[in-house]
């Protein structure tokens, strides 16, 4: 009989930190990805954007930083949530990964995605798309870049399996393709209730599929801001939808909000920074939240 989701039992939490590459240099990053790992973070990732999401300036190219945030640590999973397929062929992504993957000494994972943002697409004169199309390149690449870490490029990543993750919350194509295919799954920003809601979904098709519901590491990427009245100017003109997935004031509210994900069936807490980076706020974070967590 396939596992279902309530055979699994209560887990302690674990934490990372997601850094966009936008208004930021590659000497804060570095800096900060440093102090994650001191700090004993388990996950650090980078994101897969030409342009900056919030704004206009700079933003550095994603398979360059992620080499560099292997090379900058030594402890955590570097990750990058998500490589976005429609920017480069399936094998030059294989290739980057398995490469990566011995920069890391075997910490790396490769996330995946479909892809959203038009005018990222039209300014680099990428096609953009129907929806339909980008989920059939999804869900062709994931399986090609499996393929192609498994059992064509040289040298084979220092991993035995480096785990692949599908990024989004669509039920009609990207869960299955993640309840399938994938070693983890994360959606953005996500309030506790959607979230749960989407993980129930991705439980019943697993145990369709005859997978381990433990097959599959869940995520969620939340913002942090401890003022709460700050959450306006660094989230941006959406602010109001992202407040639920803020993490924010006092630590015991706190370690409550992370609880109401840990009970939906969270696997791993991703704290999705925002420009200027606060190295203090991952510092408090780490002394005051991780340790309530053990």
């Amino acid at each position: 009989m396939a596992e279902t989701s309530t055979d699994a039992s209560p887990r302690r939490p674990s934490f990372g930190v997601h850094t966009p590459l936008q208004h930021v240099s590659v000497t804060q990053l570095k800096d900060l990805w440093q102090a994650a790992d001191d700090l004993g973070f388990g996950w650090i990732s980078v994101w897969d954007h030409f342009v900056p999401v919030l704004g206009d300036g700079d933003n550095h190219e994603a398979v360059a930083m992620h080499a560099a945030l292997a090379t900058g640590t030594t402890r955590a999973r570097v990750g990058c949530l998500v490589y976005n397929v429609g920017y480069r062929s399936a094998a030059v992504l294989a290739k980057a990964a398995a490469t990566i993957d011995h920069l890391s000494q075997g910490r790396a994972v490769i996330g995946l995605g479909a892809g959203y943002l038009e005018r990222e697409y039209h300014q680099f004169g990428i096609p953009f798309g129907t929806p339909g199309q980008r989920s059939d390149l999804l869900d062709a690449s994931t399986r090609e870049i499996r393929h192609l870490l498994n059992d064509v490029v040289l040298p084979r990543p220092a991993q035995k399996s480096l785990p692949l993750w599908i990024g989004g919350g669509g039920e009609r194509r990207t869960l299955p393709l993640a309840a399938r295919l994938a070693d983890g799954w994360n959606i953005p920003m996500a309030s506790p209730e959607t979230w749960a809601q989407k993980n129930a979904v991705l439980s019943r098709l697993i145990e369709r599929s005859g997978r381990r519901q433990r097959d599959v590491e869940r995520s969620v990427s939340v913002g942090i801001c401890f003022d709460e009245r700050e959450i306006p100017e660094r989230f941006g003109a959406n602010w109001a939808n992202l407040a639920p997935a803020v993490l924010c004031g006092e630590t015991q509210r706190i370690v409550e909000h992370i609880g109401t994900y840990v009970d939906a069936g969270v696997d791993t807490i991703i704290l999705s920074l925002r420009p200027p980076y606060r190295t203090d706020e991952i510092e408090r974070f780490a002394h005051e939240i991780m340790a309530e967590f053990g």
